[in-house]
């Protein structure tokens, strides 16, 4: 039951990684995002406190985000789980840290997925989505078969992240490098990381991540 962190800069497939290893390994996915929604629809008392802080407008506190762990560390999974968006920060990485050994906890693997900045920029820049089933295409490697018509359910409404853009994805490039990306350092100290292409075909990244986890078994 590994317990697990995707490293790697926006737009380097960590979701679509950990979607698969939730499939396939039935671990539980850890995300930032998802678990702030879900607290603030609870009713519960952390619920309330992300409620407030969001209404406000205010960034949630790393002792919030902590407590939503703390909570989720408590139920059962079977798989482990994926810590997806957290940590960001050498602080956090710290409390996550002492959090897993309060819970008699490890965490087994640091997998940071590399990746070339200007293939990137040119992957991200050219994906689009399907408005009616979600299907992923692009325009260069994945084109629809009809152009503005989706090969799956053929729908016409094709959407575009409004973050999407060049401009956008470097300043998002340039706040993982200044913020996130010393936690590399951190736990290749730590002799936990590990690192695979980020930008390989998605089965082989699949497969550089179950080699990872398989020699921890």
């Amino acid at each position: 039951m590994p317990n697990i962190i995707l490293l790697g800069p926006p737009g380097a497939g960590k979701g679509t990684q950990a979607k698969r290893l939730v499939d396939e390994r039935q671990m539980v996915q850890l995300s930032t995002g998802d678990m702030l929604r879900e607290a603030k629809t609870s009713g519960s008392e952390m619920g309330r406190k992300v409620a407030a802080v969001m209404e406000r407008g205010e960034l949630v506190t790393d002792e919030i985000v902590i407590g939503l762990i703390r909570e989720k560390l408590g139920g059962a999974a079977g798989g482990g789980f994926i810590f997806d968006g957290f940590p960001r920060t050498l602080a956090q990485a710290d409390a996550l840290g002492q959090l897993m050994a309060d819970t008699g906890q490890k965490l087994n693997a640091v997998i940071e997925m590399r990746v070339d900045d200007a293939a990137l920029v040119a992957r991200i820049t050219g994906r689009y989505t399907c408005g009616g089933c979600g299907a992923v295409y692009h325009d260069q490697t994945k084109p629809t078969a009809v152009a503005g018509v989706c090969d799956s359910c053929g729908s016409d409404k094709m959407v575009r992240r409004a973050d999407d853009t060049e401009e956008a994805l470097r300043t998002r490039l340039m706040e993982y490098y200044k913020k996130t990306s010393p936690l590399i350092g951190y736990y290749y100290a730590k002799g936990a990381l590990s690192s695979v292409d980020g930008l390989a075909e998605m089965d082989v990244v699949a497969g550089s991540i179950a080699t990872v986890l398989n020699s921890g078994d």
